[in-house]
């Protein structure tokens, strides 16, 4: 005879329906795989997209803000970088103003290959937009924002 707490089916049901981390996580996974295959042709990724993208600044920035803007901490930031940086696409530098900080820069073939992926990502990004039911992407935008 087990002493486990039995939880009603009923129970997993409502999970599986209204769980809006579920459901967020789903669709993220979604998006992700579309976006990954897309982008496949371009040798990158949806997250090595979005990495490289947070990079095209006017001024090199440092570790710390990229790793926030991607929610990430700054030791995946670093393991995501070192593949960027191996096919030459992006330069880690330390920072001149405090040599144990880095600064992160598109290399030239890094912006080459990003810009080659730039049309095929906005065709991705439109195709998902107008799927949505009333075709408000911002108010999708601005609800998720309001989780954070």
């Amino acid at each position: 005879m087990s002493n486990a707490a039995e939880i009603p089916f009923e129970t997993t049901l409502l999970v599986r329906d209204t769980c809006l981390c579920l459901h967020v996580q789903r669709t993220a996974r979604a998006l992700a795989r579309r976006f990954d295959e897309a982008l496949r042709p371009f040798g990158l990724t949806n997250g090595q997209f979005s990495l490289m993208m947070s990079l095209n600044r006017p001024e090199p920035p440092a570790m710390g803000p990229v790793a926030a803007l991607l929610a990430i901490d700054q030791t995946t930031l670093t393991a995501a970088l070192k593949p960027l940086e191996r096919r030459g696409w992006v330069s880690i530098l330390p920072n001149p103003r405090d040599r144990r900080a880095r600064l992160l820069s598109l290399t030239p073939a890094g912006k080459t290959a990003l810009a080659a992926a730039v049309p095929i990502w906005k065709t991705t990004h439109a195709e998902i937009e107008a799927r949505l039911p009333d075709g408000d992407a911002d108010r999708l935008r601005r609800d998720l924002l309001a989780l954070l």
